[in-house]
């Protein structure tokens, strides 16, 4: 199994290409959902993801519902500014799915709505509305990757 990562809407290549070269470093599953505000052979994204491209496992969705419902007994936890938990009181399991929003609006508020329990946040100043998204997602997998022991990284 493996960790997976949710792009709900991403918006900026660099972060896509960004978070597809942590996926390669982790062996995290990358899922890409329509609409994207890019084009998968833009420049910028395959210069962020270097040439790490081979490496990712990639799936791309044209809808979140499409990932819930191929993925149906999968745990899924989404991150943004607006939930209670912070994602280092949560619990991974291998297998889990790690949901981020687009760049501008995040995860739709039904969404968060419905997923209470499960919404993590990161803890920062009020000086910033939120840390950038590629950053988040490193930060999210590796606090989830150290909890399982780092299972097929090297250490």
């Amino acid at each position: 199994m493996a960790l997976h990562i949710v792009l709900v809407e991403p918006e900026i290549p660099a972060n896509t290409g960004n978070i597809a070269r942590t996926c390669a470093a982790t062996g995290t599953h990358l899922h890409l959902v329509r609409p994207l505000g890019f084009r998968t052979d833009d420049a910028t994204l395959k210069r962020a993801g270097l040439d790490y491209w081979y490496a990712v496992h990639i799936e791309y969705h044209d809808s979140f519902q499409e990932v819930l419902d191929q993925y149906a007994d999968s745990r899924f936890f989404y991150a943004t500014t607006k939930a209670d938990k912070c994602y280092s009181e949560l619990s991974f399991q291998d297998g889990d799915f790690l949901v981020f929003g687009k760049e501008t609006k995040g995860l739709p508020p039904e969404l968060i709505e419905a997923n209470r329990a499960t919404c993590m946040r990161m803890p920062m100043t009020d000086k910033v509305r939120s840390l950038n998204l590629s950053n988040s997602a490193a930060i999210i997998v590796y606090e989830a990757l150290r909890q399982l022991d780092f299972p097929g990284l090297l250490k």
